[in-house]
């Protein structure tokens, strides 16, 4: 590993500012290899995770990556120009710009829940700097890291962008290497030992984590509006997305309608959960387990389960039916933990105060979701939390917009990608200054007499 990131730093070296051209044919590669295995990519998700719809595969992993290729593509020549920057006026007729530069070898970690996008699309955007690339998949989805790996050996020089397999072992190997730059998404808990890890090297981070993003629903919501966008997200993918709503805050007095709302929902998108082709498996029976336990201590801590579909196991493994937890409260284990899955606890307020209040006083999310028509209290919400990123009346969208950056706050991340952020995120913005051969800087140099009085005494005025 430590041989495959000097030969690519060597490599580096060798084009340290790669021409449009060259990372317009990067960019192609990857387009093609994409669209190449996406058939093989839908397949070895689904056995990775026992099964996953080959349409969420199409949705989530394939055509965001090739929209993002595709929106690269198009603005990569404008932002790879320099741009003039004003020149102070004591210093003129010097000039000044800026110029975006690759930072030079850049490391991916990449989670198991969607295994190809988050892998790719931070390589996207670090190719389309100038960058070379090492991505380290997850153990977990080790068929569709596997595939990951040969497709980009097929399609690139190692020195160009290669993939390292391996355990949790290797994946603490990885983020010791003293990369330019490191992406990480997962946990918060692994976050912080990865961050800690490239401290050592003074590498700079993007962390992409998670936490318990909130859907607070006003007092004048959609219910059906609403209750369909939630079931969608929550249970795409089985809830196994870090920008999942996490919990509902719902006013007190619509919490019945909310509920047959949400259940009316679910039996039309999702009937019989436990054997639907269009349900996704848990990924493990350790998370399975996992989830079962927060259900288990919500009960017995006085939550009410709701749960949204019927039926009985079937073939398909690791299924979890959806459900509705009631009457939740700080002290359960469901409202500390971000779930991760299929569940969705829903809180009661009387007032938008203490809604707020709730939300500021935890960790703050990756993502918030608004549901209500007043435009003054939406405002009113954007203006009184922090988060990563907001979607209104509905959930999940902003992260599918190139042009809005991708990222956490605090305890959910630091750093941003897509689009041009992204494009950003993995340059240096090299500030230059050119003097001019008339610069009357010189008049400055010492010996420190009457004309250095006189320059310092017009500075203080002009500078």
């Amino acid at each position: 590993m430590r041989s495959l990131f000097d030969r690519q730093r060597a490599a580096f070296a060798l084009d340290m500012m790669p021409s449009h051209g060259t990372r317009i044919d990067r960019l192609d590669r990857l387009q093609a290899m994409t669209e190449r295995i996406a058939p093989q990519l839908a397949e070895a998700i689904s056995v990775d995770f026992g099964h996953r719809p080959a349409a969420i595969t199409e949705l989530a992993e394939v055509m965001t990556v090739l929209a993002g290729i595709r929106h690269t593509r198009g603005h990569l020549r404008h932002w790879m120009r320099s741009r003039r920057a004003a020149t102070s006026l004591p210093y003129q007729p010097a000039s000044c710009r800026i110029t975006p530069q690759p930072l030079g070898v850049v490391g991916v970690v990449s989670p198991w829940n969607y295994p190809y996008q988050m892998a790719i699309a931070p390589a996207v955007a670090a190719i389309a700097a100038g960058n070379r690339v090492m991505i380290k998949p997850s153990e977990l989805t080790p068929l569709t890291s596997q595939l990951i790996h040969e497709a980009v050996a097929q399609a690139f020089d190692a020195e160009e962008l290669a993939v390292v397999l391996g355990d949790a072992d290797v994946g603490r190997a990885f983020v010791q290497l003293p990369f330019d730059h490191l992406l990480f998404t997962g946990s918060t808990q692994v976050g912080r030992q990865v961050a800690m890890a490239a401290a050592a090297n003074l590498t700079p981070v993007t962390l992409e984590l998670g936490g318990k993003s909130p859907a607070i629903l006003g007092a004048d919501f959609d219910a059906a509006r609403a209750a369909d966008a939630l079931v969608a997200t929550k249970l795409f993918n089985a809830g196994q997305t870090c920008m999942a709503p996490d919990y509902a805050i719902v006013p007190r007095r619509r919490i019945d309608e909310f509920v047959a709302a949400v259940q009316a929902s679910t039996r039309r998108m999702y009937p019989h959960a436990l054997n639907n082709p269009d349900c996704t498996s848990i990924i493990s029976e350790r998370h399975l387990a996992r989830l079962q336990g927060l259900l288990d201590d919500a009960r017995s801590r006085g939550a009410t389960v709701v749960t949204l579909s019927a039926g009985q196991s079937g073939r398909l493994p690791r299924m979890l039916p959806p459900a509705l937890v009631l009457g939740v409260h700080g002290g359960m284990q469901i409202m500390q933990q971000e779930i991760f899955g299929p569940l969705l606890p829903v809180m009661a307020y009387d007032d938008l105060d203490e809604a707020l209040a709730h939300v500021n006083a935890q960790p703050r999310p990756l993502a918030l979701y608004w549901f209500g028509r007043d435009a003054t209290t939406r405002e009113r919400v954007l203006r009184e939390t922090i988060s990563g990123g907001v979607t209104v009346n509905d959930c999940l969208m902003h992260f599918t917009q190139e042009d809005l950056p991708f990222g956490g706050v605090g305890a959910s991340g630091m750093g941003a990608y897509h689009g041009e952020v992204g494009f950003k995120t993995f340059s240096k913005d090299k500030p230059i200054f050119i003097q001019s051969r008339w610069s009357g800087v010189p008049l400055m140099y010492p010996p420190y007499g009457r004309v250095f009085r006189m320059m310092a005494k017009l500075l203080r005025r002009i500078g």
